[in-house]
């Protein structure tokens, strides 16, 4: 743990660093991230150990959710950043003519990132991709934060006070809704992707992770069904001693889990699951059917193994019941249903939607991840993480020809009929007035 002595002389040489300029060009970008890909490869091993000692994680997990998604992510980086760093035109009025404009992406300087426990290494290291494409050292002219909201809350308040802008990653209650889908591999389908959802990423710890299930009353006895066979087929009979599901990350969030369960009515709503084992940090997969809607574990993001089903008369309800919450971070439905998609995304407001698969879009590199409202604001990955770490400058260049006498005073009705029509005209009537006033 460094002293606030060592921090402070860290950040001084950072920013020393940054201002010799070394930063800013694409040899010392690309190689900063050869250097990160190299890094990852070479303690690969080690992170695999790590995160099963910490988190109980499988190395296909791992590789899944942090390896993997650090070597795309950086190699997506190296395949377009002198793109991304070009200058980029940008269309002047007809009444600057003539003249020529462009965007300029700067490195903001040096950043903070704060990373989250549930994914320590891709959350640390992928907005670092972003912050090195730009050009940027690392710590404090932006600070990038992946947590809870409470927390977010505190990192934003300290920004304020020193107009430090920030990226703010934070959760919220993830909704999924299974709409009718009468074709049975659709739903086999469907349901395999739930569990995987809810139950695959760090065991349900997850800030992406399925909440809870919105269906039509008439589904919920298949659906219950299902993910009973589903979960038994992916952990086995004693899902405890199956080594492909992580466990809770440690006492305190354990018990945080645990007091969700034990207002009697949440209790009673238990079809499947509800074992613990707080020695191995363990909670079993656990199913809840209609839990009382005002009781803490509908309104708190869960963060766990604990899946709420909630039903409803039409499927067309969800878009009501979703409304009533704060904004969550990505809504999942699963329908053919396009009137009812489109429904979805003109009545509803989310970081993302995804339609028939879950936490896929975390994956996508040229689709921006981030939340909205509560859930939080700004966004990354690929270009995204570029533009976050960057500041677009706007560059114009104008001739010394073409005075415009109108622009300068003294006013008269004249001026202000010429202000009209130049910034109405097209480009031909521009010139044509501009030439008959030289006249």
């Amino acid at each position: 743990m460094e002293t606030i002595v060592e921090v402070e002389k860290s950040l001084t040489e950072l920013r020393q660093y940054f201002k010799s300029g070394k930063t800013r060009s694409v040899a010392w970008r690309k190689n900063q991230l050869r250097a990160l890909l190299n890094l990852i490869h070479e303690n690969e091993n080690a992170i695999f150990k790590a995160l099963h000692q910490d988190l109980g994680k499988h190395p296909v997990e791992a590789y899944r959710d942090e390896i993997g998604v650090l070597e795309k992510s950086a190699t997506y980086s190296l395949n377009n950043i002198e793109d991304w760093m070009a200058p980029k035109k940008g269309n002047l009025p007809l009444l600057f003519f003539p003249a020529r404009g462009e965007v300029l992406p700067e490195p903001l300087g040096v950043v903070l990132i704060f990373s989250s426990w549930n994914f320590p290494i891709s959350l640390a290291l992928d907005p670092l991709i972003g912050a090195i494409s730009a050009g940027n050292a690392h710590k404090w002219d932006k600070i990038f934060f992946t947590g809870s909201p409470q927390v977010g809350r505190i990192v934003m308040s300290a920004a304020a006070n020193h107009l430090t802008p920030v990226t703010l990653e934070l959760g919220g209650k993830c909704p999924t809704i299974l709409d009718s889908l009468s074709n049975p591999s659709d739903l086999k389908v469907a349901i395999k992707r739930i569990v995987g959802g809810k139950w695959g990423p760090c065991s349900g710890q997850a800030c992406i992770g399925i909440d809870y299930v919105l269906v039509e009353d008439k589904l919920k006895t298949i659906l219950i069904e299902s993910l009973k066979r589903t979960i038994k087929k992916f952990y086995g009979e004693n899902p405890k001693d199956s080594k492909v599901i992580a466990r809770i990350v440690n006492k305190q969030h354990f018990k945080r889990l645990c007091n969700l369960l034990k207002d009697p009515l949440v209790a009673a709503s238990i079809v499947h699951g509800g074992s613990v084992d707080e020695e191995k940090l363990f909670i079993e997969p656990t199913i809840l059917l209609d839990p009382p809607h005002d009781a803490e574990i509908m309104m708190e993001e869960i963060f766990g193994p604990l899946l709420p089903i909630i039903t409803l008369n039409k499927i067309q309800e969800s878009i009501d019941f979703i409304n009533s919450r704060p904004k969550p971070l990505a809504i999942y439905a699963f329908t053919k249903d396009e009137t009812f998609k489109k429904q979805i995304l003109s009545e509803t407001s989310s970081g993302s939607v995804t339609f028939n698969d879950v936490l896929m879009q975390f994956l996508c590199d040229a689709l921006p991840f981030g939340g909205v409202g509560q859930s939080g604001f700004g966004r990354y990955h690929g270009k995204y993480s570029f533009d976050t770490f960057s500041h677009e400058k706007a560059v114009m260049q104008r001739h010394l020809v073409l005075e415009i006498g109108p622009r300068y005073p003294p006013w008269d009705e004249f001026k202000l009929k010429f202000m009209r029509l130049a910034y109405r005209l097209n480009y031909f009537g521009l010139i044509l007035l501009i030439l008959g006033l030289k006249k």
